[in-house]
Parts: C-alpha cells; sequence; structure tokens
C-alpha cells in the first residue's frame, strides 16, 4: 500500500513583494500552486498510488471566486475516474468560518467534520483515518486529545493540523505533544501547518509534510509531499517527493575573499549558477546575501541600487530561470576603525569628528535637526517605511554615524576596482 501525505497547499495564494518590480517574473508565479497540485496528482496517478490524504489549508482563504473551487474539483475528479479516494482536512486557512464560497466535491473526496474527531474507515485496504477539521481560524484547544484510540486490526493514520509543540514563524494551533500522538497507537501521524518539512518521530512515523509550493523567501529549498510505503501494517518508506514549480533560496555570497568588484561578479556569477543547477529546471528565485570582511564593504553599502543591478545583470546571464528578489549586504569592514581614529592624518581626523558628534551636545542636535528636515521631505509612503513614525530613531544617530564611519574608511584606505 502507497499513499501521499499533501499539507499547506494553499491554492492560488498570492505572492507577495514581488509585482511592483517591473522585471520581476510576475507571470510565472501566476497559477505555480495550481501546478504544484496538478503535480501530486500526475504522481498518484503514474505511481499506483492507493489514497491520497490532505492535511490543512488546501485554500489560502475565501475564494476570490469560484475559479479556484473549480480548478480543485477538476483535479479531485482526475483521481475520482482512476478510484483514488482522498481524505481532506481544513485548517487554519481554510477553516469553516472562513469559506463563504462552496462547490459539491466528486464522491472521492472525503471531509473531515469539524465538530468532533471522526474515523473513517478504509474496508478492502484495513485502515482507519482519524482527524479534524477547524471550525474557526483560531483552534487553541489541543484537538489531539480527543482523538479515539487506534482502531485494531488496522493501520491507524492520524490526520491533524497543528503547531505540535510550536514553531517559529506559525501560529500555536492545536498544539500537542509527540508523545500525546505516540500514546494514541497510529502508525502514522500527517501533520500540517508547519511549512518546513519535518520527521518528529519514527516508529511511529510523525510528519509534517510541509507546504507544496514556497511562496516568499521565508520558504526556501525543495517543497513537495510525502509518499508513505506500507507492508504488513508496518511503514517501509517514507519519501520526499518534490512539487515546487517555483523554488526560494537564500545564497550567502563569501564576499570575504573578493578584492576587487571584478572578483565579487565573478564569484557571483559561480555561486548563483550552482544554485541554477541545484534547483533542477526550477524558476529559482535568489535573496543573495554577502558575508565576509572585505575592502569591498564600503562601496557595498553605498551603492545598493548597483550591487542589485549588477547581481541582477550577473543572473541574466547565468540562466532564464533565474530572478534575484533582494540583495542583503552583511559583510564587514576590515579596517579596526579605532585604530584608524588615532592616525595623525586626514582620515584620523574624520573619524575623530564622527565621534565627537554623539560627545558634543550641540552638534548632535544640529545634525539630528537636519536630518529630520531631510526625512520631512521625503515621500509618505517612503519615509514611514524607512522610519516609522516618520522620524529618526532616538538610538539611530549611532547607527548612522557608524556607517558613515565605514565609508569615510572605505573610501579613503580602500580601492574596490570600481572601473
Amino acid at each position: 500500500m502507497k499513499f501521499i501525505h499533501a499539507a499547506d497547499i494553499h491554492l492560488d495564494s498570492p505572492f507577495a513583494g514581488l509585482t511592483d518590480a517591473a522585471a520581476a517574473p510576475v507571470e510565472r508565479l501566476k497559477g505555480c500552486t495550481r501546478q504544484a497540485l496538478t503535480a501530486v496528482v500526475d504522481y498518484a496517478l503514474e505511481n499506483a498510488i492507493d489514497f491520497v490524504v490532505i492535511a490543512g489549508d488546501l485554500y489560502d482563504g475565501d475564494w476570490r471566486d469560484y475559479t479556484t473551487g473549480l480548478f480543485f474539483v477538476k483535479e479531485m475528479g482526475r483521481l475520482a475516474r482512476a478510484r483514488i479516494p482522498v481524505y481532506l482536512l481544513y485548517g487554519n486557512h481554510d477553516a469553516e468560518s472562513r469559506i463563504t464560497k462552496g462547490l459539491v466535491l466528486p464522491e472521492n473526496v472525503f471531509v473531515f467534520p469539524a465538530k468532533a474527531p471522526h474515523t473513517h474507515v478504509i474496508r478492502d485496504l484495513k485502515v482507519a483515518l482519524h482527524g479534524q477539521s477547524f471550525a474557526t481560524a483560531v483552534v487553541t484547544d489541543n484537538l489531539a486529545r480527543a482523538y479515539p484510540q487506534a482502531r485494531a486490526g488496522h493501520f491507524n493514520i492520524g490526520v491533524l493540523h497543528t503547531s505540535a509543540t510550536g514553531r517559529a514563524g506559525h501560529a500555536p494551533y492545536a498544539p500537542c505533544q509527540p508523545a500525546e500522538l505516540v500514546a494514541k497507537g497510529y502508525d502514522y501521524w500527517a501533520l500540517g501547518h508547519v511549512h518546513a518539512r519535518e520527521v518528529l518521530q519514527e516508529f511511529p512515523h510523525i510528519v509534517f509534510a510541509g507546504n507544496l509550493q514556497g511562496r516568499n523567501i521565508r520558504e526556501t529549498g525543495a517543497k513537495g509531499f510525502t509518499v508513505v510505503t506500507v507492508a504488513e501494517h508496518k511503514v517501509i518508506d517514507v519519501e520526499a517527493v518534490a512539487a515546487d514549480v517555483v523554488r526560494w533560496a537564500r545564497l550567502v555570497l563569501a564576499a570575504g575573499s573578493c578584492t576587487d568588484l571584478e572578483a565579487l561578479w565573478a564569484q557571483a556569477r559561480a555561486d548563483l549558477a550552482e544554485a541554477v543547477r541545484r534547483a533542477d529546471g526550477r524558476l529559482l528565485i535568489v535573496r543573495p546575501v554577502l558575508t565576509g570582511r572585505t575592502a569591498l564593504h564600503g562601496w557595498l553599502k553605498e551603492h545598493p541600487d548597483t550591487l542589485a543591478a549588477e547581481l541582477r545583470a550577473a543572473a541574466s546571464a547565468v540562466s532564464a530561470d533565474l530572478w534575484i528578489e533582494q540583495v542583503v549586504v552583511e559583510t564587514e569592514t576590515r579596517h579596526d576603525l579605532a585604530a584608524a581614529a588615532r592616525r595623525p592624518d586626514a582620515v584620523g581626523a574624520l573619524l575623530q569628528a564622527a565621534d565627537g558628534l554623539l560627545a558634543e551636545p550641540a552638534a548632535h542636535a544640529a545634525l539630528e535637526a537636519e536630518l529630520a528636515e531631510v526625512i520631512a521631505k521625503l515621500p509618505d509612503d517612503v519615509r514611514h517605511q524607512a522610519y516609522p513614525g516618520g522620524r529618526l530613531a532616538a538610538d539611530a544617530l549611532a547607527a548612522l554615524i557608524d556607517e558613515a564611519k565605514v565609508v569615510i574608511a572605505g573610501r579613503l584606505l580602500d580601492d574596490p576596482g570600481e572601473a
């Protein structure tokens, strides 16, 4: 027996943060959650899958129109014609209270009710599935506590949308302890809600399948579903299968060994090419993170637009299936600024003057007033995004002065090879 465990499909979920970028691959992003679901159905049809389990958040929320539901019905119809049943549980995003539209689902789709845990038995396979959908978007009770004990003589599967013991970035819904799940005597727990695939325990297996398609830079790496193989009522294999159409990645670009900009661009092209290779032909959306102590630090901080444009140009040269989402500079200056401030020259004098701005109240107040005038002239949306409350934070001036010192040291002591 083989079954698919999928979760967190978030069908027709929007991709936030890219639509404003003129050259972003917005059209290629549209519909990728649908394509990922189609990949699940294709796999089921091609690999003699006995049934499919969806552990919550099939939908991202209430449908914008009926096309979302019609697409799901169409894909389930393909499984129905192959006599492959689907066991569907609703989570916090598609809880009963959130979905106002609906369509009659094909007869092969069984939906776990939200009032109480329910057990569904597949008689010919001697499988018992236990689950409870979310009635509302916010469920803080331990739902697993009310799940029944394992049914004797059956392969028991628990289907649960849960944060388990808590996971960063996920609301603490339907919390529970792995020991509680083990105590039910089930052979496999199909969990949803957490978007990173994770095996909490083996024998019995307690598995977060992760989401089917990454939707932002917080959801990096391969995404997909889990295929479980069972023999004589025992799990003998648990395999992660990729279904994502678009892949997200944070790419650490070590700039410490780059002595000039040409070396940096060459390193970027090599690293981006390797990232594309690992994406296996998918559209890859990358956030390069530049790290290391480097003579280029001041230039990188001072020329963010040029840096981003150069890296996007490098990406275009590497592959048509590559997009730079955002560039993050986490490099450090190679200079000891305290030592540089003691130099008996213009560099030392400038750095000492910068430190003096904080030590001298009058100079401090004058600089804050000048910066306030500049901030006030910014467009409202830019001002409030960059400066919460529309003004410079109390401790922000010291950070700005530190950045200025780095720029001073970079301009006067480094040669970044900016030709």
